[in-house]
């Protein structure tokens, strides 16, 4: 694995970097029809067996890159059809952004939520027309996709269950950006899992108490977050990897997934 596989704006990679195989996978890079464009994703699913269930991964900051598509694979060997669709697609590619700072402004500030919105719920039709199982679909992202996952778990029905990881849970209103977590917390859809570092600079855990004390009481939804853990504590390919808060929130993950319906395995 070249470090041109990941974003350019996070190279070197890590030493802890995990690479999952395609042995026993059938992985694709595919374009889905979503309003006047075609959607570019990522797939993996098992190379045996059909109807499976259906976990759609919201990408990071820095879009589809190898440890997303990593991701998606590792979803596949448990038996899911997972698929990572580049949702900045029409704004730009941000695996080639010099740094994070250029990334941010010329792309992803760029990037409005309702289009963000349209274009998951098209993949998730689209993956539904293949015929995997509709009735156990899940969803999971991490840092920017963290924040998407909220808003996607409070506007899609055909959602079992959600996963976020550490994303931005308010701030600002912009017209790219007209609510946070925080503002759906009360719209949610589906039962959704929340992972976050208490040591992640840009979610104070004043943030995380306001967004915990909105959120349904009927256990629906819970947060759960890990002392020490800085932001992107699951980025394996990153210095801020925290192995036992990310093996952790990733066994709890399939567990809500399981506990929720998203049921891996074939139909």
């Amino acid at each position: 694995m070249s470090q041109s596989s990941f974003a350019a704006a996070v190279t070197p990679t890590a030493t802890t970097t995990i690479h999952t195989d395609a042995e026993g996978l059938l992985t694709s890079d595919i374009l889905i029809p979503s309003d006047d464009a075609l959607l570019p994703a990522y797939e993996a699913k098992p190379a045996r067996g059909s109807g499976f269930p259906i976990v759609l991964v919201i990408q990071e900051i820095f879009g589809v890159h190898e440890h997303i598509r990593d991701v998606v694979r590792r979803f596949a060997k448990l038996g899911y059809h997972a698929i990572a669709p580049e949702l900045y697609f029409r704004q730009g590619d941000p695996r080639n952004a010099p740094d994070i700072d250029t990334l941010r402004r010329e792309i992803v500030n760029k990037v409005p939520d309702p289009q963000v919105l349209a274009d998951l719920s098209a993949t998730l039709d689209w993956v539904i027309a293949q015929g995997s199982d509709g009735a156990r679909a899940g969803v999971t992202g991490f840092c920017w996709g963290g924040r998407i996952t909220w808003l996607f778990a409070a506007s899609e029905p055909r959602l079992k269950a959600a996963v976020a990881w550490y994303g931005k849970l308010e701030g600002d209103a912009y017209p790219t950006h007209p609510r946070h977590p925080i503002d759906v917390a009360g719209d949610l859809q589906v039962p959704v899992l929340g992972l976050y570092g208490e040591a992640d600079a840009g979610i104070p855990m004043e943030s995380l108490a306001r967004f915990r004390a909105a959120l349904p009481k009927d256990g629906s939804a819970e947060v759960v977050s890990y002392p020490d853990a800085p932001h992107a504590f699951f980025a394996d390919y990153r210095p801020s990897y925290r192995e036992a808060a990310a093996l952790d929130g990733w066994q709890r993950l399939l567990a809500w997934f399981v506990a929720h319906g998203v049921v891996p395995g074939a139909r």
